[in-house]
């Protein structure tokens, strides 16, 4: 772990839980590069993004996909947010110095199947506005006129009209329960374009490629270059966001040229990236 880490407890969310009266609650947070906000839990969703910044959330104890893994992460740009439902083991780094904004909700705001995973959803220009909107002050909050209590329903309604709106997007990278792979995947997510195969990588990891390749299947139900493009997605979506070139982005995930990784993106998006990152 680098010596310029810092980790911190979660802040005081119990001061911001949901009630009655505030079914919606807003939270803000300045996080230096490489902060770290401890693994927590609470009875209320959270919906969680920057608005400067990048922030990789880890999960912990959520079936997010139809095989074993019960862990995932995300790595998102102010573009888009992570959906964390009731109950689930959540832990947050930035990747560089971020602006976190965070909405509790109270869990009855959004009920359905689709609310009670973890996922990533697109932020709109309109929610970003209106999560700014939103007093964000902990408990015991001042006391509040009439008016004031009128537009903050007036916007809490406009931000869950948002919310249902939001494309959900599948940037959301499964993490195994095997402790040899999941050593292997966190180096990979700390360092995605240190090598380029699973040779390069098993070697590091000592353990065999058939081994590792088999692991894949069992714990991610996926194969290695299915997982690696997942998560090299994810850091080009955070490189586009601070407005690097696409060869920049191809280099410094490894690969060597831009056309090579335009194909990536196009074979797992479905669209050249041009057009994917114009979209973030």
């Amino acid at each position: 772990m680098s010596s310029n880490r810092r980790s911190f407890p979660a802040f005081s969310p119990e001061l911001f839980a949901p009630t009655a009266e505030r079914p919606l609650r807003a939270k803000s947070r300045l996080l230096e590069h490489l902060a770290d906000i401890q693994p927590h839990r609470h009875d209320w969703a959270q919906l969680v993004f920057s608005m400067t910044g990048a922030v990789r959330v880890n999960t912990e104890g959520t079936g997010m996909a139809a095989w074993p893994a019960a862990s995932a992460t995300y790595i998102v740009p102010p573009s888009r947010a992570v959906w964390i439902p009731p109950g689930l083991v959540h832990a947050v780094t930035a990747i560089e110095q971020a602006e976190l904004h965070t909405l509790y909700l109270n869990p009855e705001l959004l009920a359905g199947e689709a609310w009670s995973v973890g996922r990533v959803l697109e932020v709109s220009p309109l929610l970003r506005e209106l999560v700014l909107a939103l007093p964000a002050v902990p408990d015991p909050a001042p006391p509040e006129s009439a008016d004031d209590v009128e537009r903050r329903r007036g916007i809490e309604s406009l931000v869950l009209m948002e919310l249902q709106r939001a494309r959900p997007l599948a940037l959301g990278v499964a993490l195994p329960q095997d402790g040899r792979l999941r050593r292997l995947c966190e180096a990979m997510l700390r360092e995605p374009g240190r090598h380029a195969g699973l040779d390069e990588w098993a070697t590091e990891a000592g353990a065999s490629p058939r081994t590792l390749s088999r692991l894949f299947r069992e714990q991610l139900g996926t194969s290695f270059a299915q997982w690696r493009s997942q998560l090299l997605l994810a850091h080009a979506l955070t490189l586009a966001a601070r407005g690097r070139p696409m060869s920049h982005i191809a280099a410094e995930l490894g690969y060597a040229s831009a056309s090579a990784f335009t194909a990536m993106v196009t074979r797992t998006v479905g669209m050249p990236p041009s057009r994917f990152f114009a979209e973030a």
